[in-house]
């Protein structure tokens, strides 16, 4: 039967998580030997040697945060949640779409989200990072995967960075909400806005995430009128270069230090939970806060599949249609180029 519609496949970037403790190594190995992550003189013979013996150190170190969170990433089982979610609204909207993940290090691979569009017989593509703020370690290198692999002559449309969205930042204050509804005064606890980091080299070089997270934190703050006292820290250090400061952990003696006895976790870089925040946040830096005296510590969910995120979402893509021909945005060519490593588990 002939199709009157085009069909559109959208495509949900993320990163991707081993799904197994047995995985944890070669989900490591696939992001070290990311091009556009590790970069060095005569790199293509040198990186997979060096991701081997690397990734091979890194997962026994991070195993136990598996361990915590029931001995595998949930970002895949978030991440299919959302497509799902995505599709059944956009097609309640009128448009007749499919929507794929495409994780960058485990499976689902973009190659086989690129399979899947291929066998709906979509006309059209939208790609949905689902990364707020732009980073050349996240976004670019997801995008440029995509280039690597796709080669349809279709049209092809992106969804810029959406920090900014307000449906996005309401889908964020909703989370908030919540966690501050379970202090007995929800004015009083100290908001702490906790980001992945990233090497001081990467920003260096001109990306901009830096300057998309704390612009994050202040409309967020603007827009939700919390009177609550804020800071902005960062989580996920690996290795001994420079990174974004300050770390969460002294972040939390500062707290600590200053008497603060309530404090709120809100994990503003993600969209979905997964080991950054169920294994380092809410296990690990609440035993942490427990031991520094403070007496609640709260951490706000992921977004997950909340409808007003689905919605923003939905809204994204719609526009992303819509605004085909406009301009690109400052961030648009950043995806093409190298970075450092960004070395997060998910």
């Amino acid at each position: 039967m002939t199709r009157t519609t085009r069909r559109v496949a959208v495509i949900l970037f993320q990163l991707g998580g081993p799904d197994t403790l047995a995985a944890i190594e070669p989900f490591l190995f696939n992001l070290f030997c990311d091009p556009d992550i590790i970069d060095f003189p005569f790199a293509r013979i040198g990186r997979k040697p060096l991701a081997k013996l690397v990734s091979a150190a890194r997962a026994r170190k991070v195993q136990h945060h598996y361990a915590t969170i029931g001995g595998a990433s949930p970002i895949r089982r978030f991440t299919e949640c959302q497509a799902a979610a995505l599709e059944a609204e956009l097609n309640l909207r009128g448009l007749d779409a499919r929507c794929f993940v495409a994780m960058r290090y485990w499976h689902p691979f973009t190659r086989e989200a690129i399979a899947q569009l291929h066998a709906a017989e979509c006309d059209e593509v939208v790609l949905l990072p689902l990364y707020p703020q732009y980073s050349s370690t996240t976004t670019g290198s997801s995008l440029n995967e995509w280039q690597r692999h796709f080669r349809d002559d279709i049209p092809v449309h992106n969804v810029e960075p959406f920090y900014r969205h307000p449906m996005y930042l309401d889908a964020v204050i909703e989370k908030v909400e919540e966690a501050l509804s379970r202090f007995p005064v929800p004015e009083r606890p100290e908001i702490v806005f906790s980001a992945h980091s990233v090497p001081l080299s990467v920003i260096a070089k001109g990306d901009p995430y830096q300057r998309h997270i704390e612009e994050t934190v202040r409309l967020l703050m603007q827009r939700a009128r919390w009177p609550n006292p804020h800071r902005l820290c960062y989580q996920s250090k690996v290795g001994a270069s420079k990174w974004l400061q300050p770390s969460l952990h002294r972040t939390l003696r500062d707290l600590a230090a200053a008497n603060t006895k309530e404090v709120c976790v809100v994990p503003i870089a993600f969209v979905s939970d997964h080991v950054e925040t169920l294994g380092e946040v809410d296990h690990e830096a609440r035993e942490e806060a427990r031991k520094l005296g403070i007496t609640q510590f709260e951490m706000s969910a992921g977004l997950n599949d909340s409808p007003k995120f689905i919605s923003a979402l939905a809204q994204l893509a719609f526009e992303a249609l819509e605004d085909a021909t406009a301009a690109p945005s400052d961030c648009a060519d950043e995806g093409q180029s190298s970075a450092p490593l960004l070395v997060g588990a998910s």
